[in-house]
């Protein structure tokens, strides 16, 4: 689980907007850019060549 000050802390790498956390599965979500930055033994991945793009059906 993510910090709340963490996460109020954390942008996205690419547009620099406010990230959403997901909790299954553990990731960090950017509704502008629809890429889920993956959470690794509670350490955010905020590397864009790791991000994973939504697809157009997921909930965000």
């Amino acid at each position: 689980m993510i910090d709340k000050k963490l996460l109020d802390i954390l942008a996205c790498p690419v547009c620099k907007g406010p990230l959403r956390y997901r909790r299954d599965p553990e990731e960090l979500i950017c509704k502008v850019d629809r890429l889920a930055y993956p959470v690794r033994d509670d350490i955010p991945v905020m590397l864009e060549d790791e991000a994973r793009e939504l697809a157009p059906e997921e909930e965000i």
